[in-house]
């Protein structure tokens, strides 16, 4: 297998893939879609909302913001169980004339904010208000596109079957190359364990 990197910046990269499969170009594919651990808003506790808006939607518009974290702060979930290892709050007041935006929010911790600060939430009129506290979780793209890692498409070339050209978008709050270094741990991980238990059929 070679690897080559073709074009790269923080939240796009183009590279070349040569010498593997059709199903190793799709695994990988799909595991920087929906495998990568993201953060993203699970839920909202709201306090008080004049808006225009429902809890409803403001709560689904808060859960599609991406959030930058810190990969070794973070764990999945066990259990449903929240903690300060799998766990941030954020909380918002805001009263109106005015837009809401994504970097009115109130983190607990330095590291977890919107990764763009101008994504309006909802607009305030005079005397509205929108006050709440959010909990934002880990989670992965298979579960809920708000935790999609990145948009990810490739082409094979003409000439050899085995050559593919991959371009990859982070959507959430990591690097890029964070998303595709994560994503190729986690398939050696399921390749290693699916090693195992074959090893164990014998």
């Amino acid at each position: 297998m070679k690897v080559s990197v073709l074009e790269k910046n923080k939240m796009e990269m183009k590279f070349v893939v040569e010498g593997i499969k059709p199903s190793f170009a799709s695994a990988l594919r799909r595991t920087m879609m929906s495998e990568v651990p993201t953060m993203a808003i699970e839920t909202v506790d709201f306090k008080d909302n004049d808006s225009a808006l429902n809890d409803e939607i403001v709560a689904n518009r808060l859960g599609l913001v991406p959030l930058t974290f810190d990969q070794d702060a973070y764990e999945l979930p066990n259990c449903g169980k929240l903690t300060s290892k799998n766990s941030v709050k954020l909380v918002l007041k805001k009263k109106g004339p005015g837009m809401v935006y994504s970097g009115d929010m109130k983190s607990d911790d330095k590291d977890v904010k919107p990764v763009y600060d101008k994504i309006p939430i909802v607009e305030l009129f005079e005397n509205q208000q929108l006050q709440f506290e959010a909990t934002a979780i880990l989670g992965v793209g298979r579960e809920h596109v708000k935790w999609q890692g990145a948009v990810v498409g490739y082409s094979v070339d003409e000439k050899d079957p085995q050559k593919f050209t991959f371009n990859v978008e982070s959507v959430s709050g990591l690097p890029v190359d964070a998303v595709v270094q994560t994503a190729g741990k986690i398939l050696e991980e399921k390749f290693s364990e699916f090693s195992k238990l074959v090893k164990k059929l014998k």
